[in-house]
């Protein structure tokens, strides 16, 4: 990484500046690049958004976020030194012609060399990405070299994503381009590389040779936080499954990349997403499961059904749970299915990976263990960040037969690197952006690819036009996703 000094000079805009994701996340993690000096001297970062504040009520509101959502306490002089950093702009985004205010702001900055560049983060609602690119364009506010981040999701289908892409393509080139999944900034996802190509024992196993199943799961105990509008248009599978979890599957499954380079990383994921086995009207009730949740009891207390969420609209079908055995239709991974799931209201905040090698074909321990485990490799991705090998292991002790249990080797980050802070997504993605890495972030071809398979989940769905399956709050979903993986005599891992 590059340290400060031997960095290029960055002005950061943050459209959306005042919202949930820049308060709780873009903020704080620019602050905590402050404080590990890795943010230019000269880089600015200045927030845009409609409402009317001057730069000391914007920087109050700064530093009321950065103290409810960094977890340690940070020097003054760390924060000092950002604050001084801090400018505001009041803007209506859809209004091209006030750009002009946002061009006069940015050209009281520092930016001086042709390697300094502008980010341009995108923290509103992907409908008007266009209009911000129109206006940034009316200002003459675009430069060869500046760099545009976009969250996702990137329109609500394959055809609304063409669009969103296209509009921002106009300006920007795709190398300009870093569209953000905050699960690939973790670091448990990143380890994924590490894990499979540093390592022989599972370079060598990695395949349908040595593995039966894998299992994902992205458990949510939140409801929808009051953002009933966007998730009832979205859903569990736009929301999740289209961007996080065939992320993650991708990373798990692609072939061993030439280099670390963006373009090499990108190619094998995307052939992965490319192979995945269409899953459509023929085939959906085996494949797939989806449900919604019901009133239900979470940590004692008492929550509501999704029918029943403030502003609901009571007859929505949209799901709060998706269950899906995905199979990747290539040489390494022919009949090894890969279960996906993913749902809001359920037991705890708990994502992880699970990988179920083979079982040994003969057992010359049925003596004293009829029938042997098979070895699993349990990769955490929240809250408790490490890896896990379930294995086999003898008993020590004096008797003469062979005694033998399971035991895990847990390799947990936060005891082993007990120095060293476990950063989060959005800095090291930030970090990433501020450096010109496009390794971290997903390709227009990527995003299409995932749109294209989901979309014909999605579209099967709508056809039998069934309501999804009820799940009460604080369950692991609807018995269906039971049924799902038990009628391949296999069960979830809870």
């Amino acid at each position: 990484m590059n340290k400060l000094g031997c960095q290029s000079a960055n002005e950061i805009i943050i459209f959306g500046a005042l919202g949930d994701l820049s308060r709780r996340k873009l903020l704080p993690a620019l602050c905590q690049l402050e404080a590990c000096g890795l943010i230019n001297e000269k880089s600015r970062v200045v927030g845009v958004a409609r409402q009317t504040y001057n730069l000391e009520e914007f920087k109050a509101i700064v530093l009321e976020n950065i103290n409810n959502f960094v977890n340690e306490t940070l020097d003054e002089g760390v924060l000092a030194r950002f604050m001084s950093r801090l400018v505001y702009q009041q803007l209506d985004i859809k209004e091209a012609s006030a750009y002009t205010n946002l061009a006069e702001t940015l050209s009281a900055g520092n930016l001086s060399t042709s390697n300094d560049t502008r980010v341009y983060y995108f923290s509103t609602s992907p409908v008007i990405y266009g209009d911000i690119c129109d206006g940034l364009n009316h200002a003459n506010l675009i430069k060869d070299n500046d760099r545009v981040v976009m969250e996702k999701p990137i329109g609500h289908c394959l055809e609304s994503s063409k669009v969103i892409n296209d509009q921002v393509a106009r300006f920007f080139k795709e190398n300009q381009i870093y569209r953000i999944d905050h699960y690939l900034g973790k670091e448990t996802v990143l380890n994924l590389l590490v894990l499979r190509f540093a390592n022989s024992l599972f370079t060598t196993n990695w395949d349908r040779n040595s593995i039966d199943h894998v299992q994902i799961t992205v458990a949510e105990s939140v409801g929808i936080e009051g953002r009933w509008d966007f998730y009832d248009e979205a859903g569990q599978m736009r929301d999740m499954i289209q961007s996080h979890l065939l992320q993650i599957l991708s990373l798990l499954a692609m072939e061993p990349p030439a280099d670390l380079s963006a373009e090499s990383i990108r190619a094998e994921k995307l052939k992965v997403v490319k192979a995945l086995s269409p899953i459509n009207c023929t085939n959906m009730k085996e494949k797939t499961v989806r449900g919604q949740y019901t009133d239900g009891f979470l940590n004692g207390v008492v929550v509501p059904g999704y029918l029943k969420e403030e502003g609901a609209n009571t007859i929505s079908k949209t799901e709060t749970f998706v269950a899906i055995k995905a199979e990747i239709d290539n040489w390494r991974w022919s009949g090894v299915p890969f279960y996906l799931r993913t749902g809001k209201r359920m037991p705890a905040k708990h994502s992880e990976i699970v990988v179920h090698f083979k079982e040994q074909p003969h057992n010359i321990f049925k003596d004293n263990y009829s029938d042997l485990p098979s070895n699993k490799l349990t990769i955490r991705l929240q809250p408790d960040e490490g890896v896990e090998l379930q294995m086999m292991n003898k008993i020590p002790g004096i008797a003469s037969q062979m005694n033998i249990q399971e035991n895990k080797l847990d390799l947990s980050f936060n005891d082993t690197y007990n120095d060293q802070r476990v950063i989060d997504a959005y800095e090291r993605l930030m970090l990433e952006v501020l450096n010109g890495n496009q390794s971290l972030f997903v390709s227009r071809d990527e995003v299409e690819a995932a749109w294209a398979w989901a979309d014909s989940i999605i579209d099967a769905w709508q056809a039998t036009d069934e309501a999804p399956k009820p799940y009460a709050a604080g369950s692991w979903g609807p018995v269906s996703s039971i049924s799902l993986i038990a009628r391949d005599d296999r069960q979830w891992v809870e």
